[in-house]
C-alpha cells in the first residue's frame, strides 16, 4: 500500500525540496525565488547564493511551500503561501485580488522527474490545501492555465491546467490578465471550513 505526506519544508527538509526542484543543485537553476523575491533582490544575491536564499526562506516561521512523499521519497513540491507575503503577487499589475478575503496562493508545482504522471499532482494539491487551512487560511486560490481545446507549451507546465485544480475542488471566481503559452490564466478558489 502506498502512503502519502506532506511536509512543510523547514530546514531538516531542505534537500527534500532540493531533490524535487534541482536535484543537481546547479546554481543558476530554479530553486523557486521568483515569486518570493523581487528580481533585484535576486540579482544582488550573485551567482551561488540563490540556494542561501532558498534556505532562508524555508528557515522562516512560516516556510515557503511544501513538500509531498511517495513512501517516503519526496515527489512533489508546492509554493505556497498568504497572498501577502508574495512579492510578485502582491506587485502584479496583471494578477489582481478579486476580493478582500486574506487568500492563500499556489505559485508553483512540480512533479519530481520520474515520478510524473503517477497522481502525485493531486497529492500536492490536497497536502498544500491541508497545510494552509492548519495555518487558518480562509481560502487557496491558484492561476492556472485554461487550454480550452488548445495545447499547452510543455515548458509551461508549472502554472498547471484548470482541470487538475477543479478536481482539488478549486471553483473559477475571475480571470486574470495574465497569459501563460497564449492562454487566459484563471483565478480558481477554494474556500475551506471556516472561510465564509
Amino acid at each position: 500500500m502506498t502512503t502519502w505526506e506532506t511536509h512543510p519544508v523547514t530546514p531538516d527538509r531542505f534537500e527534500d525540496f532540493a531533490d524535487v526542484v534541482n536535484p543537481n543543485r546547479r546554481a543558476t537553476h530554479c530553486w523557486c525565488l521568483s515569486h518570493r523575491l523581487r528580481q533585484r533582490e535576486i540579482d544582488e544575491l550573485g551567482e551561488g547564493s540563490r540556494e542561501q536564499a532558498a534556505r532562508r526562506l524555508c528557515a522562516r516561521e512560516v516556510p515557503p511551500g511544501v513538500v509531498t512523499y511517495r513512501d517516503g521519497v519526496p515527489v512533489g513540491w508546492c509554493n505556497i503561501g498568504a497572498r501577502s507575503d508574495i512579492p510578485r503577487l502582491v506587485h502584479s499589475t496583471k494578477i489582481h485580488p478579486v476580493d478582500d478575503v486574506p487568500v492563500w496562493s499556489i505559485v508553483c508545482l512540480v512533479v519530481r522527474g520520474g515520478h510524473r504522471r503517477q497522481g502525485v499532482t493531486s497529492h500536492l494539491i490536497e497536502g498544500a490545501v491541508a497545510w494552509a487551512a492548519a495555518q487558518g487560511a480562509p481560502a487557496v486560490e491558484a492561476h492556472p492555465v485554461d487550454p480550452g481545446e488548445g495545447r499547452m507549451d510543455l515548458t509551461m507546465a508549472f502554472v498547471g491546467t484548470r482541470k487538475m485544480f477543479e478536481r482539488a475542488g478549486f471553483e473559477e471566481v475571475g480571470v486574470t490578465d495574465a497569459v501563460a503559452s497564449r492562454m487566459p490564466r484563471l483565478v480558481l478558489r477554494r474556500t475551506l471550513p471556516g472561510g465564509g
